[in-house]
């Protein structure tokens, strides 16, 4: 196993190291990291806007690039987090308690240091972990029927509703939509239309671009209009980026804590780095000897999270490479890449093309390497764009948003329909609905449909094959439980207590 395993890394180092992948990976570190200190875009948005871009450049180098995007932002996040007190990248909105204090009290160099040093280490960690899990997930995953993916995927949505902050009722009922909206299109059994209302353009279905585009790129562009432009950046006060000896050994625990539970909550549908960063913020809370000091500027205030959210940046790869299934919104957008390459994304990847995924994960390493190596030196030029106003900026992403919707299909009705998603969304975040479970419904809705056909087909129509079969009688029975325990009352308050918590 140990043999196999090098092997594979040698050759994914192999792909990942080749000046073609070398320059994709350093340019959407760079990307990343540029998208996550600007307040108002986010990896999604940016990532959806690259998607026409990517049809053009070899599959490998532009999976690298995109997943480059993803992990940068959660380096680029901290910068405003600790500087601006605004959170570049929605995983680093806890960064913002202590890092920001530091940053008043003249301690901003060793607040981005350490939040660089956690997040490398954090990285590196999960790497590991994605290369010794993927192989054995993958092999299970190989003997999954339309039942057990079916199962899987039930499943998977209703740990998203349970770990979505807010309402529960809030995020069935944005799942259910996002279901609806898969549907619409053609149906490819019958090849009647359904849900299209005599419009053409949806007779091949909603692009999941506008989708994604509308509901966390124009939302967030007219979210950040709303907010006041007071910023106070803390430029002279960035000395030495290194923290003292005495930091590292108080924040060393705390970072082995956060890549813990990072890796552990990437991996959850509908967690990600995002949840990942509050729960390590919040178990530090309560552990930490220096407790008291949190919310007043603690070290470990900046280390725990900012490791938590890299480490499950990453981990949220794991069921996107080996089932084929994306965990959150920019694991969807992903999955849209692969397809857009003509790669079905799941467990066959590792056999049939073992460059494409092991060069991936060779990659995360490197880029992590990377964005260590130059966000350091970096600062200086990523708070000259900090002082540029809002409201100089935000014309310019909604022309390149509208662009990159438009270059897919040159469809002025796709521009149309992000917009209508862009108000949409803003609805739901006046209603505090949670975006991110009507992509992964929406994503999911017509995989789940099309092996739910297909298990009640192999079965003549019986739907007791779903619980006949171990694997998906086993994932149901754990949906029905966690459906159960989170409408007990003090569950149910217990959880919106933890996510006040985080507020």
């Amino acid at each position: 196993m140990d043999t196999s395993l090098f092997a594979n890394l040698a050759l994914g180092m192999g792909v990942a190291l080749t000046w073609q992948n070398l320059l994709y990976c350093l340019a959407g570190c760079l990307l990343g990291t540029l998208i996550g200190v600007l307040p108002g875009i986010g990896p999604v948005t940016t990532i959806a806007m690259l998607l026409p871009i990517t049809f053009t450049l070899p599959p490998i180098s532009a999976l690298i690039m995109l997943a480059g995007i993803y992990y940068g932002a959660q380096y680029g996040g901290s910068t405003t987090a600790i500087l601006v007190n605004i959170p570049g990248e929605s995983s680093s909105v806890v960064t913002c308690l202590d890092g920001y204090q530091m940053a008043r009290q003249g301690r901003a160099g060793p607040a981005l240091g350490m939040s660089a040093l956690g997040s490398f280490f954090a990285g590196t960690v999960a790497t590991f972990i994605i290369a010794l899990a993927a192989p054995p997930l993958a092999e299970v995953a190989l003997k999954f029927g339309p039942a057990e993916y079916f199962a899987l995927m039930t499943t998977g949505l209703i740990l998203a509703v349970v770990l979505a902050r807010g309402s529960v009722l809030k995020a069935i009922a944005m799942v259910l939509l996002g279901l609806l909206l898969g549907l619409v299109g053609t149906d490819v059994n019958s090849g009647t239309q359904r849900f299209s209302f005599g419009i053409s353009e949806l007779s091949d279905g909603i692009g999941f671009v506008a989708v994604a585009m509308g509901m966390f790129g124009f939302t967030e562009i007219i979210r950040n209009l709303e907010l006041a432009e007071n910023r106070e950046i803390f430029t002279a006060k960035v000395g030495n980026l290194l923290p003292s000896w005495e930091e590292i050994k108080v924040c060393t625990p705390a970072v082995i804590r956060g890549t813990i539970l990072g890796s552990v909550l990437g991996v959850l549908p509908g967690g990600g780095a995002l949840l990942a960063s509050f729960a390590a913020y919040t178990v530090e809370k309560k552990i930490s000897k220096n407790r008291a000091n949190f919310g007043k500027g603690a070290i470990e205030g900046v280390a725990a999270p900012e490791s938590a959210n890299n480490a499950g940046a990453q981990t949220s790869f794991i069921p996107l490479l080996t089932l084929g299934i994306p965990s959150n919104a920019i694991m969807a957008m992903m999955i849209g890449a692969m397809m857009i390459q003509g790669i079905a994304p799941g467990p066959q990847i590792m056999t049939e093309r073992p460059q494409l995924f092991w060069g991936m994960i060779a990659s995360m390493w490197i880029g992590n390497l990377m964005l260590v190596i130059l966000n350091l030196p970096l600062i200086g030029m990523w708070i000259k764009l900090l002082e540029v106003p809002y409201r100089l900026m935000f014309p310019a992403i909604l022309l390149f948003c509208g662009i990159g919707v438009y270059s897919l299909q040159n469809s002025a009705f796709d521009v149309m329909m992000t917009a209508i998603f862009g108000v949409f969304g803003y609805v739901c975040l006046k209603l505090e609905s949670e975006p991110a479970p009507l992509m992964l419904g929406f994503i999911l809705g017509p995989l789940m449909e099309e092996n739910l056909r297909r298990a009640m087909l192999l079965s003549r129509g019986d739907p007791a094959v779903f619980f006949q079969r171990p694997i998906s009688a086993t994932l149901l029975v754990i949906a029905i439980i966690m459906l159960g325990i989170i409408a007990l009352p003090a569950i149910r308050s217990k959880r919106e207590e933890a996510f006040a918590g985080d507020d």
